[in-house]
């Protein structure tokens, strides 16, 4: 067999472990791509095969490396604490928060001491982790010995026969990922004491690290919120959701999570109505894919039935047209979105202006000619305020000379805290990604595999953008619909099954496709028109074209 391995070609004469053709002496390596399909160390090669190695630069190496912590963090709670029960999700400052019950009592400084002594024993011993493979019934057997239950309701929804599993030690779990070679490979990790638990901090791909920790106060206070809606609606899990579903409930449930939306939105304009004589400028900013645009139509509805009209203003209308002002990437290409790629001068005089009481030209960008054009004047009528939406929405820089006291800042995300099972929470980027897809494939057509290869890009630069600046928001509005992928299924599931292993976006594809079968379906027809989810399935009344 011939390999082609870190620019070297090998001849193998009989299966081989990846592992075993690699120098991995400081476990830079965490994973690989064999022939494009992930796969982990100890894959054994039994045809010509082209590798690539995969470390914690990338995202599928981060990936690997959080879930083989969870898995060594479960497995420590485990053999301490045999009748307590972790779970983990997704919380503040690119974190785990994990939960502890069934001790008895309140999680202590105690309790995470003696879990941080295991975690660091089994790391230490760096112990083996096998791959096995047994059928679902063996699977679902073992769990419910362990009092795994949760994982033993999902399975019923796995359409496979066998399902996959990782040893170590006596000690067997499957975290919907693959896992490190051995338990020695977790060499970079924090464990935090965070009230009512504790965090669990690792590299992240993005950030070149473990990002430093940042206690973002509004972005706590919406996850709390979160996980009080999931366990009040009993749709914390896959399979409470697909209980719902089978139920007959379906239609009952949209109609709460819609409502939900409606709650934020009264409250929201509660807020902004009580203190309308200081409030002239409204900002909404969020991360892709957040339904702001539904979101800031919804808004300017709700403040119109309390008696007031804001004037909404684009901030893609203040773009620079001259192309060699704008900040370039890393790549040399012109940034478009980098703060200093809008005319912020134009912007906070057009903002102030109309704020003082002046008639005021605003502009129009043709993004075609990159040309600036102007309508106008427009002057703003009493207790009118500006509603404006984009990505730098809550940044200090835009429109200095307004102060604070007159600006309202509105951070909007889908912030869900649901999970797979116990030990796997369901990655909230992975939603809005696929909300991405089907918006694109839908109203701009593109293809999906552009939309997975850009992604990268789209996070780095909400990092670097939006979410160092989420905590200035006054209010964060959470577009989390948790009936939203029982929905999606149907429209994501087949284009991700068109994109062959010979693409870049093949390992994406897949991993989403196994955990989107897991959703029972939910027809579109009962979707309101007016709804955040329009936005990417089509059908919303803020893009149709009819005329009543």
């Amino acid at each position: 067999m011939k390999v082609k391995i870190d620019g070297k070609t090998l001849e193998i004469n009989e299966p081989t472990r990846v592992l075993q053709l690699i120098d991995n002496s400081d476990r830079r390596y965490v994973g690989c791509t064999v022939n494009n399909r992930l796969k982990d160390l100890k894959y054994i090669l039994q045809c010509d095969s082209e590798i690539e190695l995969v470390d914690l630069t990338m995202y599928d190496g981060s990936r690997i490396y959080q879930s083989t912590l969870r898995y060594v963090v479960a497995m420590a709670v485990k053999n301490i604490y045999p009748k307590a029960k972790v779970t983990f999700n997704y919380s503040v400052s690119r974190s785990i928060f994990a939960s502890v019950s069934g001790l008895g009592h309140a999680f202590t400084s105690e309790n995470l001491d003696a879990i941080s002594k295991e975690v660091k024993r089994i790391i230490d011993a760096d112990m083996e982790i096998e791959y096995l493979t047994m059928t679902k019934k063996e699977a679902m057997e073992y769990y419910e010995s362990i009092g795994y239950i949760d994982k033993v309701k999902v399975l019923k929804y796995r359409k496979q026969a066998e399902v996959h599993m990782y040893k170590c030690g006596d000690y067997m779990n499957y975290m919907y990922s693959y896992m490190l070679p051995s338990t020695g490979y977790l060499h970079t990790y924090e464990l935090k004491l965070y009230t009512p638990g504790f965090l669990i901090l690792y590299p992240r791909s993005e950030a070149g690290g473990i990002p430093a920790f940042k206690d973002e106060r509004v972005f706590r206070e919406a996850l709390r919120e979160a996980n009080v809606w999931a366990n009040t609606a009993n749709c914390d899990s896959i399979d409470r959701v697909n209980e719902i579903i089978e139920n007959g409930d379906a239609l009952e449930f949209i109609n709460m999570c819609e409502t939900r939306h409606n709650d934020q939105l009264t409250h929201l304009g509660d807020e902004i109505v009580s203190n309308v004589d200081n409030i002239k400028l409204i900002c909404v900013a969020g991360p892709s894919s957040s339904g702001k645009t539904t979101f800031t139509n919804r808004l300017r509805i709700e403040l119109k039935t309390r008696g007031y009209e804001p004037l909404m203003i684009s901030m893609d209308d203040y773009y620079k047209v001259d192309l060699e002002k704008y900040p370039v990437d890393e790549d040399g290409n012109p940034d478009f979105e980098h703060i200093e790629g809008l005319d912020l001068e134009l912007f906070d005089k057009t903002l102030f202006n109309l704020i003082q009481g002046e008639e005021t030209l605003l502009p129009r960008f043709n993004f075609k000619n990159r040309e600036r054009t102007f309508v106008g004047p427009v002057r703003l009528r009493k207790k009118q305020p500006i509603l404006i939406e984009g990505i730098h929405g809550l940044n200090p820089k835009i429109a200095p000379s307004i102060s604070d006291e007159n600006k309202f800042k509105i951070y909007i995300a889908p912030i869900g805290q649901s999970r797979i099972d116990s030990h796997t929470p369901i990655s909230i980027s992975d939603m809005r990604l696929i909300r991405r897809m089907v918006r694109d494939h839908y109203t701009r057509g593109f293809d999906i595999e552009r939309t997975i290869f850009l992604w990268n890009s789209v996070r780095n630069g909400e990092f670097k953008w939006i979410y160092q600046n989420q905590n200035n928001a006054d209010f964060v509005f959470n577009s989390e619909l948790s009936y939203e992928l029982c929905v999606m299924k149907k429209h994501i599931v087949p284009l991700l099954e068109k994109i062959g292993p010979e693409s870049s976006a093949y390992n994406t594809a897949r991993r989403l496709i196994k955990f989107m079968k897991y959703f029972d379906d939910i027809s579109d027809k009962w979707v309101p028109c007016n709804s955040i989810l329009r936005e990417f399935i089509g059908d919303s009344i803020f893009y149709t074209e009819d005329k009543i």
